[in-house]
């Protein structure tokens, strides 16, 4: 399979799995959004609430970095450039879902 298909398979599938939890963490952010911190904390301290925040904060990252990858290979026209900057930007969108998952587990 061709690189440029496997990536658009990868982002409309990671759109389509974002959907659900998306309307998950809207309804559950609208009903903490009034609650004090303890209740937030509450929330959080949920083990569903962390495992199904911790999917939707992974695919969600998973699908921007695609997205942006997508932007540096139409704007960027040095290789060498363009590779460094996907580099990082995979690099972070791994890193920034591990520090906040690890972050929500210690609540």
């Amino acid at each position: 399979m061709i690189s440029a298909t496997r990536k658009w398979i990868f982002l409309k599938v990671s759109s389509l799995l974002m959907v659900p939890f998306m309307i998950w963490f809207l309804v559950k952010f609208v009903s903490i959004y009034d609650g004090n911190y303890q209740n937030i904390v509450e929330f959080f301290s949920s083990k569903s609430s962390t495992i199904f925040f911790s999917i939707f904060i992974i695919i969600t990252f998973f699908n921007s970095a695609l997205n942006i990858s997508e932007i540096f290979e139409d704007y960027i026209d040095n290789k060498k450039t363009r590779k460094f900057a996907n580099m990082m930007v995979y690099l972070s969108s791994l890193i920034m879902p591990i520090i906040t998952i690890v972050i929500l587990v210690k609540l």
